[in-house]
């Protein structure tokens, strides 16, 4: 049994292609950082043109933001910004909106329960539920370390 996994390791390794992760992080970084860019420039323009309060304008950031994310994954334009930045494309608000609308689009022809209504959150889920559940350890800790 030792032996066939070295061998499959071997082969493994021997086929699969090198990446040049100077690259993969530069791209990352760029993309990521235009995206954020974009993201604080909606903020600062809903501010200074719409007259929107901090706390309105990140709401319609994240909202417009989500929105795109959503569309670009629609017209199949996402997948290609994530095939070029990696995860620079993930980190942003729009990953997120890619990751819950990409299964719902590819699952659509198995109708809107089963199909879109059940992988909706397959991607986003486990990230919602670790989420929360840290965020509750974390506030739980704070709590009873520091006095609330």
């Amino acid at each position: 049994m030792e032996k066939k996994y070295a061998e499959y390791a071997a082969m493994v390794k021997a086929h699969t292609p090198g990446s040049d992760k100077a690259a993969g992080f530069a791209r990352a970084f760029w993309v990521g950082g235009l995206i954020c860019a974009l993201g604080q420039g909606v903020t600062m323009a809903a501010q200074g043109w719409l007259g929107l309060d901090p706390v309105a304008s990140g709401s319609f950031t994240s909202v417009l933001m989500v929105f795109l994310g959503v569309l670009l994954t629609g017209i199949g334009v996402y997948d290609d910004i994530g095939r070029y930045a990696g995860a620079g494309s993930v980190v942003p608000i729009t990953g997120f909106a890619n990751s819950v609308a990409s299964p719902a689009i590819e699952f659509r022809r198995e109708g809107l329960v089963m199909g879109v209504g059940a992988r909706l959150f397959t991607v986003a889920g486990p990230v919602l539920v670790y989420g929360i559940a840290a965020s509750a350890a974390a506030g739980a800790v704070y709590y009873f370390v520091c006095g609330g």
